[in-house]
């Protein structure tokens, strides 16, 4: 019997999904969701995606490329938002979803824990540690700034520069806040330090990162990680200016010398030209002074040794006088010394042996050492002759031995391999047998392995053979070979 229909109605999956899409976006077009990011990531193709939770509940957030550039922050996870958007449904995870338009932070004391947790990470890394921060150079040549192209703060800063002392500035412009500002400004702090020094482009001396006054949000780029890892591993000396007096940012703690503004920092980097020309100046009077008190020390000195000293002709005269004796004296004990020289020379030339008496020594010890040589050269060559006969014997029967054992085992392998050979199923089927395998490959040793109907092969001699097993396998002679008869032509019987 078949049950009858109740009354409700009848959807498809299609159907119901998007009646609830409909039900779900015309109830809540647009809201604004409380929550902690979770799960961040920002697809190739410019797309967020997130979860926004609670202690409670989870929701799954999305923001288009388009409204991602927008944003006021730059989200990651951890960090607790509202978010402002419309709730959708995604039919083919049967998923619930808000499509963010805008985010900003949930408090400005969420913000700055996020940048409190993050200064303690990087500071545990070491890179704000004295030890590496670099002294300014006293009188750049070149200035490098990385800041905004518009806007009061690059006219300040050329202006005060223009003021103290005129060097060559080179601006590197970036975006100084809202989406992608962390990334220009890091980029331009490692683009100025691989300048190449004596390049075409000159290599700054010190580098000026500023931006002016602004909300904690608006100054949210120069405490991004990047920014900050950047300025650590800066080779030339970076000043940070970024915004007032009483803002603080992380790059101030990674710079190697915090300005309160960024005209403060373009009063950091150069000198005041009049005030350096005005100490040259006194410097140099002070030079002239100590100089002229050290030659009038110098000349009374001099005036004071002078009065000291005797006549200095007198004194020549004396010295000439004395070096004639000392000059006399000298060729006296010269004539003295070659004249012992002339003594011992003689006395050691007559102790020594006539050289002739030497030679004839040396001749008959010469010709004793040539016998002796000769004599160990021919008993040398013998013993050599006859080890070389000898080597000569062992290879000569060292190849005997090798031919006899090649032969004796090419006639042992020759035995072997006809004994394997008469050992051969091959040599069975040629003697008139067949071997019988099933289907798989396996051999039919008995009779009751073969089941009726079944497929077989059959290998004789002189190739194989198809059959199907006919009747019982233990059946009687006369009825397989009535079964034999019976067979269809063209398909060989097996029992």
């Amino acid at each position: 019997m078949t049950e009858p229909r109740g009354n409700l109605p009848e959807y498809s999956v299609s159907e119901l999904s998007q009646a609830v899409k409909r039900t779900v976006e015309d109830n809540f077009e647009i809201v604004r969701v409380r929550g902690e990011i979770s799960g961040f990531k920002r697809h190739t193709s410019g797309h967020l995606y997130f979860s926004l939770k609670d202690a409670d509940a989870a929701i799954d957030g999305v923001c288009w490329r388009g409204a991602a550039g927008k944003l006021g922050i730059k989200p990651e996870d951890g960090m607790e938002v509202v978010a402002t958007g419309r709730l959708t449904t995604y039919p083919g995870r049967s998923k619930y979803q808000i499509v963010v338009e805008r985010m900003e932070l949930a408090g400005q004391g969420a913000l700055l824990k996020l940048i409190e947790d993050r200064k303690k990470r990087l500071a545990a890394e070491g890179l704000f540690d004295a030890s590496r921060k670099r002294k300014l150079p006293y009188l750049p040549d070149t200035i490098g700034v990385v800041t905004s192209a518009t806007g009061a703060v690059i006219r300040d800063i050329l202006h005060r520069l223009a003021d103290r002392f005129p060097r060559r500035v080179l601006v590197w412009a970036v975006a100084v806040q809202g989406e992608g500002a962390a990334e220009q400004v890091a980029a331009a702090i490692r683009g100025f330090n691989a300048l190449v020094p004596g390049g075409a482009v000159p290599r700054p001396d010190v580098l000026i990162v500023a931006r002016g006054g602004g909300s904690l949000e608006d100054l949210m780029a120069f405490n991004d990680e990047i920014v900050v890892r950047a300025a650590a591993e800066s080779e030339i000396p970076l000043v940070s200016a970024v915004g007032h007096e009483t803002d603080t940012t992380l790059i101030d703690f990674a710079a190697d010398v915090r300005a309160p503004t960024p005209t403060a920092a373009a009063e950091m980097v150069v000198p005041v030209r009049q005030e350096l020309a005005a100490r040259i100046a006194r410097a140099g009077a002070t030079l002239e002074a100590s100089l002229a008190r050290t030659l009038d020390e110098r000349r009374t000195r001099i005036a004071a040794a002078a009065r000291a000293l005797g006549d200095p002709k007198r004194m020549v005269e004396e010295r000439a006088q004395r070096l004639d004796e000392r000059g006399e004296r000298l060729k006296l004990a010269i004539l003295a010394a070659l004249d012992a020289r002339k003594r011992r020379t003689i006395e050691l030339g007559a102790r020594l042996p006539d050289p002739k008496t030497q030679l004839e020594r040396a001749r008959g010890q010469l010709l004793r050492l040539s016998a002796a040589l000769a004599s160990n050269a021919g008993a040398r060559r013998t013993a050599l002759a006859r080890e070389a006969k000898h080597l000569d014997d062992l290879l000569t029967r060292a190849k005997s031995a090798g031919i006899r054992v090649m032969e004796t085992r090419g006639q042992r392998i020759a035995a072997l391999g006809e004994l394997l050979e008469s050992y051969s199923h091959k040599k069975v089927l040629e003697r008139g047998f067949a071997m019988v395998v099933d289907a798989d490959g396996r051999p039919v040793q008995k009779a009751g392995e073969a089941e009726p109907g079944a497929h077989v092969t059959l290998t004789f001699a002189d190739g194989t053979a198809g059959a199907t097993i006919d009747g019982e396998a233990a059946a009687k002679p006369e009825k397989k070979a009535k079964a034999a008869k019976a067979a269809p032509a063209g398909q060989g019987s097996l029992l």
